[in-house]
């Protein structure tokens, strides 16, 4: 974005495509990562022995990519008569798709002779009820002879044992750092665009893995950059969380500061910053693992964290739970030292540490 709030004329060209689904990998062999899964179901194509399938993992895995890329290359063509796509969030109800496959599964193409079977993908299963999910039990026995399905979740466990029983199940664990940073890399360099070094390490570490989020991250960066580049400041900021500066910062407030002042300076940088207490507290859990504290200083804190995510994903108030942000610190940083400074050499090392780390090891996230 120029000066004047203008995007430039790449960015503007950027703006036209989302690099999410124009580099979505259309092979197997383009998927990053998965090395093991990508070889399981390539040789269940070849032997013509593909299953129902259950694929689960976290969101941005990859999981939705592979089945379209094994229907590609079971079907070339025919891909679009040969595949059913449904969404099992849709508030049609179970009801609505049972006619679907019904439909789907009496159509014959002549195609479908040569190839066998067809195949139906239902996206979110874990959204189903119970209820639903065991009509779905049923709809998958009943059309077992010509139609293999690919359920995909984020959770195994909310899928019914009757079903579950009856897929081989797929776990598509996060992108680790090394191969995402090899895949943004590609596509920065693919559409010309700068990118910081630094700030593919931050896209890494706020995506944890989803790499569907890292992309869309490096674009909206890009896109609202004043100057056409990516920065490690701008991927925070363009994500609204805490940079490891703005983290080493509130840590320094939270273990110098007394209590009403550290109360004050930290409201202000919030405010001041718009971020959520919420990613606050993700970020200083990180920083506390990288601090020099005892044992039972980092135990003590790492309750008191999530004893406070939890109050704050239920609803309350967010100024209390910074009160308490501030208390647990200044608990913490009297049980480091009872003086009147609060603060002894072992505290202050702490700090630094932070500062050096920056609040992220690619080598504990690989």
């Amino acid at each position: 974005m120029s000066s004047n709030g203008r995007l430039t004329a790449t960015q503007s060209e950027q703006s036209e495509t989302i690099w999410v689904e124009k580099y979505r990998p259309r092979e197997l062999d383009e998927i990053v990562a998965h090395d093991e899964i990508r070889g399981t179901l390539r040789r269940l194509i070849a032997e013509r022995t593909l299953p129902h399938l259950l694929f689960y993992g976290p969101p941005g895995t990859g999981k939705t990519t592979a089945i379209l890329a094994c229907a590609r290359e079971m079907f070339g063509a025919q891909f679009k008569t040969m595949v059913l796509e449904l969404n099992a969030s849709d508030d049609r109800g179970i009801d609505v798709v049972r006619e679907q496959i019904k439909t789907f599964a009496s159509t014959r193409h002549i195609y479908a002779l040569k190839a066998g079977i067809k195949l139906v993908i239902l996206d979110e299963a874990d959204a189903m009820t119970s209820a639903a999910q065991a009509a779905l039990r049923r709809i998958m026995e009943k059309y077992t002879s010509n139609i293999r399905f690919c359920l995909i979740c984020n959770y195994a466990n909310k899928i019914i044992p009757a079903i579950q029983s009856r897929c081989t199940r797929f776990r598509f664990q996060p992108v680790p750092v090394a191969q995402m940073i090899q895949r943004l890399e590609y596509i920065a360099d693919r559409e010309g665009v700068p990118v910081d070094r630094a700030a593919f390490d931050a896209l890494a570490r706020i995506a944890q893995g989803d790499m569907r989020r890292a992309i869309y991250l490096m674009q909206s960066t890009f896109l609202a950059s004043a100057s056409a580049r990516v920065t490690e400041d701008g991927v925070y900021a363009n994500a609204g969380m805490p940079s490891p500066a703005d983290l080493h910062a509130i840590a320094q407030i939270l273990l110098y500061d007394p209590f009403a002042q550290a109360f004050c300076k930290i409201s202000e940088i919030k405010k001041g910053k718009g971020f959520a207490l919420l990613d606050m507290i993700h970020g200083l859990h990180e920083a506390v693992m990288l601090m020099e504290l005892s044992p039972k200083v980092k135990a003590f804190l790492f309750e008191q964290l999530a004893n406070m995510e939890w109050r704050l994903v239920s609803a309350t108030s967010e100024r209390i739970q910074l009160a308490a942000l501030v208390g647990i610190f200044r608990l913490a940083a009297s049980m480091i030292d009872d003086s009147e400074s609060g603060m002894d050499p072992k505290a202050a090392a702490a700090v630094e540490k932070l500062v050096q780390g920056a609040g992220y090891d690619q080598t504990q996230h690989g």
